[in-house]
Order: C-alpha cells, then structure tokens, then sequence
C-alpha cells in the first residue's frame, strides 16, 4: 500500500485526539473501520505508531517521526492548494512583468493599477536582458521591458515576439557644475579626458560605447560598472560623467544633455510568448508602455535648467 495524504491526516487525528474512540468520532468512521485503516498504515511504514493504554494511544519513536513529517507535509499541501485557487482565479488576469532598471516598469505599473486596479501585478528587475527575457521564454514572466543598444537584435528572438517601444539617443550626465553643464548639447570629443561610470549589463552597449569614443578619437581612461546610486553619487561628486537615457529622472545636483550627433542610440522593447497566456494583452500593455515612456521623457525634459556658468567655462 502506498501511504496518501489522507492516511498522513488520519494519523494525526489520532495522535491530536489522543484515542482510537474519539478520532473515529471526529473522522466520521466506525472504531472498527478506523483500528483496520491504522493496522494497514502501519503495515505500509513498517512497525506501530501508536502504544495502546487505558488512558488512550501513545505515539512511539516511528509514530513520533511520521507525525514530524506529517505537520510540515500536510500544510505544505494545503498551502499548495490555496496557492492553485488563486492562481486559477486570479492568474489569468494578472501581469507578471519582468524589466531591466529604469523608470518604465514602475510607470508601466502605474498605468495598469490606474487602469485595471482589480488585477494583481507583480514585478521582477534584473541588470540581465537575457535573465529577464528568459522568464517570459519559460513562462515565469508575461512581459518583458528591456532595452538594447541600437539595432542590436534582442534575448530570446526565436522564442519572444518583441516590439519596440520607442528609441531613444543615450545622453551623458553631469555634475551640475561641470564646465559643460550649461551646454544644450556635448560632443562626445569634448570629454575625452573624463572618467565614465555606467550600470551593468549583459547586452552590446559596453562595446558600442567604446566604439563610439573611437570614432570620436579616444579611448575612455576609465569606466566604473556600478549601480545606479554610485553612478549618481560619482556623477555629483565631480568623479566621472555617466551615461544615461534621455527619461532619466531629475536629480538633484546633476544634469542630463544629448550627445552631439546622436552616437549612442537606446532602443526600448517589450517582449511576450506568442503563446503564452499573456499574449492576448500585448497590444494593451504596448499601449501602456508606451504611454509611460512619453510620460518619462516629458518628465525628464522638464529637469532642472541648466545652471549660470561658471566663471571661466564655455558657454
């Protein structure tokens, strides 16, 4: 006999009832009916359970350690069960959206509470494209927000479909006072002699940056791979200039200004299983993602003007 969840819920009716007689009761089965249910149970895990007194049943070792592993099972399955209902309920509805760090995903979120407040969303970041793309792939995410660097092809191209969002050019960030801050727009020449900071990532961008200063007729001295805080903290302390996208949001103390000639470009994409159960909400959440890049961009055209020089920078 193999042992099931109900001989597991038997045996701790027993030991909580602390008799056959009374856990028969509480089962809704004749004493008989349960003492022989017992005696196969026992069979099946090889010696007795329970030592029979007057006073009622007694747990032995063997009793004790499937009764040990029958507290953990047993809520575990229950847990499991209630996890399945609300996920047959609800999970068909809900967005489970996966990004890359940046300002779209949260404003990708905002616009479906706004819109479909009922439906569950959940969310999961990652420095990775290929990580995150791969979650949509084996179905663990519906939507991937991603970005790669020009016409570069996405993660997963044979398994997602991908549209673009919107494409943007990659700006440099500065300090506030930098002697180029108060230009409208820099030439990557111009800061041959800076060090650089940028955020991680897995996808052609490190290598096209590096090519673009080439072309411009450097080689960057230095290039601090951290995350976005550090980036910003070493940006406003005067240590490097970074590489953003043109919806970074206002900071205090800093700057963001468009690369001359654009030679750097970003290109916002969303990704989906055509198969998947998602699939039928892809041109809504395009919708949205879009919406929430235009909403970025405007927010970040109107950051913080660019301050007087200062004595002695160019204008």
């Amino acid at each position: 006999m193999d042992l099931e969840l109900r001989h597991l819920k038997t045996i701790r009716a027993i030991a909580d009832a602390g008799s056959l007689t009374r856990a028969a009761t509480a089962l809704g089965l004749a004493q008989p009916a349960l003492s022989a249910q017992l005696k196969r149970i026992e069979r099946a895990l090889g010696g007795a359970l329970f030592e029979r007194g007057r006073e009622g049943v007694r747990a032995t070792a063997l009793g004790d350690l499937v009764l040990d592993r029958a507290r953990v099972v047993l809520p575990a399955v229950c847990e499991l069960q209630e996890e399945a209902v609300r996920f047959a309920r609800d999970g068909a509805e809900g967005y489970r959206l996966g990004g890359t760090h940046g300002p779209l995903l949260g404003g990708l979120v905002d616009r479906i509470a706004r819109t479909d407040p009922g439906a569950p969303v959940t969310t999961y970041t990652s420095w990775s494209e290929r990580d995150v793309a791969g979650g949509v792939a084996d179905g663990r995410l519906d939507f991937a927000l991603v970005g790669v660097c020009g016409e570069s092809g996405p993660p997963e191209a044979g398994r997602l479909a991908w549209t673009e969002v919107a494409r943007d050019p990659v700006y440099v960030m500065l300090a506030a006072d930098h002697p180029l801050a108060p230009r409208t727009e820099i030439d990557l020449a111009e800061l041959a002699a800076e060090a650089w900071t940028d955020v991680p990532g897995d996808g052609c961008f490190g290598d096209c940056f590096a090519a673009a200063c080439v072309r411009a007729g450097f080689t960057p001295a230095c290039v601090y791979e951290t995350d976005t805080a550090s980036c910003v903290h070493l940006v406003r302390v005067g240590r490097a200039v970074g590489l953003c996208r043109a919806t970074f949001p206002a900071t205090p103390g800093l700057v963001t200004r468009p690369l001359a000639g654009a030679p750097l470009v970003w290109r916002h994409l969303l990704g989906w299983h055509p198969e998947g159960r998602a699939a039928g909400r892809a041109a809504a959440v395009l919708d949205h993602t879009r919406a929430a890049h235009a909403e970025a961009l405007a927010t970040s055209a109107g950051r913080s003007p660019a301050p007087a020089p200062r004595e002695g920078s160019p204008r």
